[in-house]
């Protein structure tokens, strides 16, 4: 459902992607206003602008007639910023860049979308430390719940002096004067851990979901991932890291494994990990996708899958009802989607309701296993 956004004199039809029929959802908060108003009101005329993590593309078509970078991690938010610019009928100069990749142009301004992790803002703030200028302005913004004393504390250590607005509609700006010395290298930072039980060290770059240890609801699935694949072709449908997919591929050895992630740093990572463990990422497959929109009909034998119910900070079932019905039309007649999930959010009932079966594999006093087969 379009929401329009009057801003810096354009008035903009914007969608969340994948859309949704919620009223109460819409493709920019408070914060992003507040950025663009500040921008508008200081009359600033930067001619390069880094925009990063711009969750739908509000900052890029309310900046379009400005020479643009926009980085993102997302493929979702990638789909909806070339979704909005389209509809709004606007066609900027801009340059689409992954999270693991450095921008090749000092900007004269950098607006940063504060990210879901500290760990994910360090890296993003060492990849500006590495192209900003003497008169690059940096300025941060988010939700001001958001804005905590640890963040601020890692833009004044590689941005430089730090100050903050004052609130506005709960938003606040984070201004960061380039003084920081530069750093000699970007290279990306890895958190790596032990696969439990296994010989595996898995590694995860700063923005992939559960990256510092094995998240519960993977403990379970793994304990009952399938062995009798034999050749076949199998999918881990929002792989994050990796973990499932790699596993699935120890425990059958002559299958063909694809990994796909909305997050490209999942991708990533999951790549690393499957390079690590079989020395080889030859029977492997990855790609940065959202869900599996696009994807042939009747092609998988299985797929895996540990969906998110959430986006952004937004708790939501699309993206389970997405990824589910995706895997519908991907799978082989008679090919399986096995899922894990928490027990409460119901998945049974979606599987039933699209499959027309649904059996419980597993279950214990959080979690449940649930395998679905295409008729």
């Amino acid at each position: 459902m379009n929401t329009i956004l009057t801003i810096n004199s354009k008035e903009l039809r914007l969608n969340r992607f994948p859309p949704s029929n919620d009223k109460n959802l819409q493709a920019w908060d408070s914060s992003d206003e507040y950025v663009i108003n500040y921008l508008v009101e200081q009359q600033l005329q930067p001619s390069k602008i880094l925009i990063i993590n711009d969750t739908f593309g509000t900052l890029a078509c309310a900046l379009s007639e400005h020479e643009l970078y926009w980085q993102t991690d997302s493929r979702v938010a990638q789909c909806a910023v070339e979704q909005n610019l389209s509809d709004n009928f606007l066609y900027p100069s801009i340059e689409y860049l992954d999270s693991l990749t450095t921008p090749s142009v000092t900007p004269d301004v950098v607006l940063l979308k504060l990210p879901k992790s500290n760990a994910l803002l360090a890296q993003q703030l060492q990849q500006i430390n590495q192209v900003m200028g003497p008169n690059t302005q940096v300025i941060g913004f988010a939700k001001a719940k958001d804005v905590h004393t640890s963040g601020l504390k890692l833009f004044e250590k590689y941005i430089g002096t730090t100050t903050t607005s004052l609130a506005k509609k709960k938003s606040r700006l984070i201004f960061s004067t380039p003084t920081a010395q530069k750093l000699t290298n970007d290279d990306q930072q890895l958190i790596e851990w032990p696969l439990e039980n296994t010989d595996y060290t898995i590694a995860n770059h700063a923005g992939v979901f559960a990256n510092s240890k094995l998240d519960i609801g993977a403990r379970l699935m793994l304990e009952n991932l399938p062995s009798n694949l034999d050749d076949g072709y199998a999918i881990d449908l929002g792989c994050g890291n990796g973990v499932l997919g790699l596993m699935l591929a120890d425990k059958n050895p002559q299958a063909t494994i694809r990994f796909t992630d909305e997050s490209f740093m999942a991708i990533a990572s999951a790549k690393l990990n499957c390079d690590n463990a079989f020395g080889s990422t030859e029977r492997f497959e990855f790609d940065w996708h959202d869900c599996l929109s696009d994807y042939d009909y009747d092609q998988a034998d299985l797929i895996i899958c540990n969906p998110p119910f959430h986006q952004l900070k937004t708790v939501t079932d699309h993206i389970a009802w997405q990824m589910f019905n995706d895997a519908y039309r991907t799978l082989k007649h008679g090919g399986k989607l096995r899922i894990v999930g928490n027990r409460h959010l119901g998945y049974h009932i979606k599987l039933q309701r699209i499959f027309d079966n649904c059996t419980t594999i597993a279950s214990n006093s959080k979690f449940v296993i649930l395998e679905a087969t295409k008729a």
